[in-house]
């Protein structure tokens, strides 16, 4: 595949690849805490919908959220090739239907079960919109989460539900997830169908990619030591526990030791992104290795630490380029 050089042009354009129709069959999970892989299908036939206690309306379901998304995602890309969504599920809600409410759970039958999961993430991919940064490819990718815990469902069905969808990169090599502030609408509230699929194509339609590869490409041109790096993980540690006068004019790190232990382990162990023979790396990797640990992360806080993630590799940037005090290099 011809490289895509983005250091002198702010809006690099995007290659349009021919796509193997196998590789939806190997793609490797985009999150994986707690989570397990749902098909449409299956979501579709098998799970009840939640409703609105008050008036018995249901909320609007996770199939309906992917089919609205796929549905604008044909529009907006039209023409290009764009693969099967790709779901997980967590935190079941499990169930029964009245005339099995004296079995034991072991003796129910399958059409005796109700099932419902609190918590969705997906992705729509559109492989055939591909762009390289620092030898990686990375494909176009559409997403969004629903987590039911977050709406009033003891309400009435006027109530706001609240839905969260982006608009990024996943890098091909690990599947991250490369997402920014522009590229996400973190709390979409809505009554309907209608009105989620306005946002996803007022969304869909403002993301600038050239704009977002440009900022990517930027990660690759700078690198830190070891010691530096050793540096930002004890301030990275560190940040939790300061005084909220300190934390307050310090831009924040929502990772926590967990996802800590990961990129320290990355940093020496990971097959495409560990530090070089020197014992450096450059921020494009360390980017990398933080997307990748946010893999851990429950589905509901997933998206805040992958905006996180850059918002945060930004700072070091900015900081090894002078252009403001990063608090986390010391």
């Amino acid at each position: 595949m011809v490289h895509i050089e983005t250091r002198e042009i702010i809006q690099p354009v995007i290659l349009h690849q021919e796509h193997d129709e196998n590789t939806k069959n190997k793609r490797s999970s985009f999150i994986e805490a707690n989570t397990i892989e749902m098909s449409l299908e299956e979501m579709k036939s098998r799970h009840i919908i939640p409703v609105f206690v008050k008036d018995n309306e249901p909320l609007i379901s996770h199939d309906e959220f992917i089919d609205a998304a796929s549905d604008i995602t044909a529009d907006v890309f039209h023409g290009e090739k764009i693969l099967p969504p790709s779901i997980r599920v967590s935190h079941p809600i499990k169930g029964r239907v009245p005339e099995a409410k004296d079995k034991p759970a072991n003796q129910l039958f399958e059409w005796e079960k109700t099932l419902y999961y609190e918590r969705m993430a997906f992705i729509i991919e559109v492989p055939s919109m591909q762009a390289e940064i620092g030898g990686n490819t990375l494909s176009l990718t559409i997403g969004g989460v629903k987590a039911y815990n977050q709406d009033n469902l003891y309400s009435r069905s006027q109530s706001e539900q609240h839905f969260k969808i982006f608009i990024g990169f996943q890098n091909k090599v690990c599947t991250n997830m490369c997402v920014w502030s522009d590229g996400i609408m973190n709390d979409v509230r809505v009554n309907s169908v209608g009105q989620l699929k306005l946002a996803i194509s007022m969304l869909l339609n403002s993301y600038n990619h050239g704009f977002h590869l440009h900022h990517l490409d930027r990660l690759t041109r700078h690198s830190i030591t070891e010691k530096q790096f050793a540096t930002i993980v004890g301030r990275c540690r560190m940040y939790n526990h300061l005084p909220a006068d300190v934390k307050k004019d310090i831009p924040p790190m929502l990772f926590g030791d967990t996802q800590m232990s990961t990129v320290v382990r990355d940093f020496y162990k990971d097959e495409s992104f560990c530090r070089d023979a020197n014992g450096d790396i450059n921020l494009w990797k360390l980017y990398n290795l933080f997307t990748g640990a946010n893999k851990s992360t429950y589905i509901d806080n997933f998206i805040d630490r992958s905006v996180n993630a850059f918002n945060f590799l930004e700072q070091v940037r900015y900081g090894l380029e002078g252009k403001k005090e990063c608090w986390y290099l010391g």
